[in-house]
């Protein structure tokens, strides 16, 4: 069986969304004092490569710890859109070199190249998104989620969020953002996890997302 990372570490030097605080992991006990390590985490909820539910922008709708866990495996394709320079939308023109796959497929992946700029400032730069119409092929399509190797649906200037908005405000899906190596994954269906930490009322969480080929 051949296994995939999608996942970057999360790190004290994690790149965060703009205005929030990066991840600390504090040692607070050692091996020499204690006789066993253990790290004090605090970070967001949605840091590093993780999950939103639509939760994260309704208050009456699904946290993350109501969904089954069977929302989170799956077949998965991902989808190139490494052409596109910045600023450009994804459309249905790169969606269309895979044919039946986009319908039979329960999460969406899409790859950017954009993990490769990860560390940098580059990273925050205008990334391109799905336009309306990807956005309404999703939202009708009944997957069980959607993810990007970049750290937002939206652009980052965009604080309105309209895409989160439009997405979660009827449709019970997870958004996955900040994956990697999804250059990896070829061009057919395989087998996809993403579970998230089980935390009470949750409005996003860490992941470890994973691909595997049998």
């Amino acid at each position: 069986m051949k296994v995939i990372d999608l996942t970057h570490t999360i790190t004290n030097n994690t790149p965060v969304y703009p205005g929030t605080k990066p991840p600390t992991l504090e040692p607070i006990s050692s091996y020499e004092k204690d006789g066993y390590k253990e790290t004090l985490i605090t970070m967001f909820s949605h840091t590093g490569t993780h999950m939103d539910p639509p939760a994260h922008l309704y208050a009456d709708r699904t946290t993350l710890d109501q969904f089954p866990a069977e929302q989170f495996i799956g077949k998965a394709l991902v989808i190139d859109c490494r052409m596109l320079k910045e600023g450009e939308a994804i459309t249905m023109e790169q969606l269309k070199p895979y044919g039946d796959l986009v319908e039979k497929a329960e999460f969406l992946l899409f790859n950017l190249g954009w993990d490769k700029r990860w560390g940098t400032d580059d990273y925050f730069g205008d990334y391109p998104c799905v336009d309306d119409e990807v956005l309404d092929l999703i939202m009708k399509g009944g997957y069980k989620g959607i993810g990007f190797d970049v750290i937002g649906l939206d652009p980052i200037a965009d604080l309105k969020l309209v895409r989160h908005n439009k997405l979660f405000k009827e449709t019970d899906i997870v958004n996955i953002e900040n994956l990697c190596n999804l250059e990896q994954c070829g061009s057919e269906l395989f087998w996809f996890s993403c579970f998230p930490i089980k935390i009470g009322d949750s409005d996003g969480a860490p992941i470890r997302a994973v691909a595997w080929f049998e």
